[in-house]
């Protein structure tokens, strides 16, 4: 027996939304699109959380669409809302993420006739989407959103942007849901003949070096990287912001490949005979601005897996391509037997030794004010397995990047974009998602007052945040390098801030700032304790030297 037909072309809209599994949208409501906010009532199975800003509600689903690998759905109005929410489609495309934004547009009829608040999305968004549409009809709707939602997953995952005037989106349609299921998309297997190549290269290796990223990310992922690494016995570094992916304590973990790396790490790295790149696409953060390994042919045998081919050998011409899904790779190609290859545990030592001392949390340093680094050794040392650290961007960030031993379930939001103000709405959204989750948010003063209004989701749904903010008057990292560079002549980065505690307050958190080292560890056993938003405002001193990591 078939459903029963929907009403409207917006109820057939989100009919395939919910089919697919979106079961949270996120919003700044907007007359352009009433009729899909008017759908939206008769759909109680999608929880609609409203935001106050769209940078803040495209935060919110890019952090969404992270942890549940689904297209996160964002709703916006036409015009200034679009443009708003334009850092997360670039946040979406950056950190790979599938993310479908919903615009409202202007009546059908004002089409391209510079009517109040238009914009041509194509031109906009064509260079950071993964596809672009305008419908002009009713019945395209579930069409569309059929389509948005392959698009955003298949591949490397990205943002899409659907655009509906406001004409079209509450005419009678009968629409019958039934099989608008996307499904998931079938992985691309590796061939036994490239396969048994890269046998052929693992067992001949002396000095190999296995770079993970992204792709990993997923259900199974981290198990399947764990076994193949341990398998061939790899030293394995992981690409930019997924320290989350391999336990900080195994043996084979030797560092992550981040901003700036040190000199020493890098002249050892480079001395493998043989990188396995897996699930990253090998971008110029990873590879050190394109100079690791070797622009375009790298000395070393070089293998490159992603399951889309536009980033396989984009840069650096590999010895082996495989586009297929990195995770089959890693299960598909363990050994007969252990490596027996001579140096293989001096070259895991050594590695590992240069990594160690990297990690090791550095001594305190007495002076005005909190080094952040202390908040970020404080916070691991008494952080649950199943905490989440959600990291703006901002020199306070550093130590975490460096320092803090990330464990899985534990987990690292952090985007690779480098955006500013993604903290508290991926904070929001993690709580939102994984209610038993122990969520830290970590955010500077500078991104803090651009999202920080979205707290209010917080109170609202009494989720347990803590928010912890570091306040050093400044755009921290922006001040660093112009003191590097051009030392004497500060200007645009200072800020006049409010006190933060008593802003919180005003929101309905209970807060508390901190000005001594001595004060942190116990004001984050308070914070992580509390079962509602609980915010902690750490008076916190700028470092004297660009981070390596921000």
């Amino acid at each position: 027996m078939s459903a029963a037909p929907l009403r409207t072309s917006s109820h057939a809209l989100l009919s395939v939304f919910a089919a697919n599994g979106i079961d949270r949208v996120f919003l700044v409501p907007g007359e352009s699109y009433l009729g899909i906010l008017d759908a939206l009532f008769d759909f109680p199975g999608i929880d609609v959380v409203t935001c106050r800003h769209e940078a803040g509600a495209g935060f919110m689903a890019c952090a969404d669409g992270r942890l549940t690998r689904r297209p996160a759905a964002v709703l916006v109005s036409r015009g200034p809302g679009a443009s708003n929410a334009a850092i997360a489609v670039h946040t979406a495309q950056q950190d790979a993420i599938p993310l479908i934004l919903v615009v409202g547009q202007v009546p059908t009829a004002d089409l391209r006739r510079e009517a109040f608040q238009e914009i041509d999305y194509g031109r906009m968004y064509g260079s950071i989407a993964k596809w672009v549409v305008e419908a002009t009809a009713p019945e395209q709707l579930p069409e569309l959103a059929f389509k948005a939602i392959r698009v955003a997953t298949s591949g490397t995952p990205g943002p899409v942007v659907l655009v509906i005037p406001e004409d079209i989106q509450q005419q009678a349609l009968a629409f019958d849901p039934t099989g608008w299921m996307a499904g998931d998309a079938v992985p691309a297997l590796p061939q036994a003949a490239a396969l048994a190549q890269l046998r052929t290269l693992l067992e001949d290796a002396q000095r190999p070096l296995l770079i993970a990223g992204g792709s990993f990310d997923r259900p199974g992922g981290r198990e399947a990287l764990c076994e193949f690494a341990h398998a061939w016995q790899l030293p394995v570094a992981l690409s930019f912001r997924r320290q989350d992916l391999f336990h900080a304590h195994d043996p084979l973990h030797v560092g992550d490949l981040g901003l700036a790396n040190p000199a020493h790490q890098m002249a050892a790295l480079r001395d493998s005979d043989l990188i396995v790149a897996l699930g990253t696409r090998m971008g110029d953060i990873t590879t050190q601005s394109y100079t690791f390994p070797d622009l375009p042919r790298p000395r070393q045998r070089f293998v490159h897996c992603y399951p889309d081919p536009h980033f396989v050998g984009q840069h650096f011409v590999p010895d082996l391509a495989l586009v297929c899904d990195p995770v089959l790779v890693a299960q598909s190609c363990l050994p007969a037997r252990p490596p027996a290859a001579a140096g293989r545990a001096e070259w895991l030592e050594r590695l590992r030794g240069i990594h160690q001392d990297i990690a090791r949390w550095p001594d305190a340093v007495a002076g005005e004010g909190v080094e952040f680094g202390e908040v970020a050794r404080a916070l691991a040392e008494r952080a649950s397995p199943e905490t989440i650290v959600c990291v703006d961007a901002g020199t306070f960030a550093a130590p975490v990047y460096r320092h803090f031993p990330f464990a899985f379930p534990q987990r690292l939001m952090a985007p690779l974009s480098g955006a500013m103000g993604y903290g508290v709405p991926a904070a929001i959204a993690t709580q939102l998602r994984l209610p038993d989750a122990s969520v830290v948010c970590l955010v500077g003063d500078g991104g803090f007052l651009m999202t920080g209004n979205e707290m209010i989701a917080a109170v609202e749904r009494r989720l347990p945040i803590l928010f912890v903010v570091s306040n050093n008057d400044c755009y921290g990292s922006i001040r660093l390098h112009q003191q590097r560079h051009y030392p004497g002549r500060t200007v645009g980065t200072s800020l006049t801030n409010p006190d933060f505690v008593q802003l919180a307050r005003a929101f309905g958190v209970q807060a508390e700032r901190v000005e001594h080292a001595q004060q942190v560890g116990p004001a984050l056993e308070r914070g992580l304790a509390h079962e509602l938003p609980y915010l902690i405002e750490v008076a916190s001193r700028l470092s004297g030297a660009p981070p390596r990591d921000m």
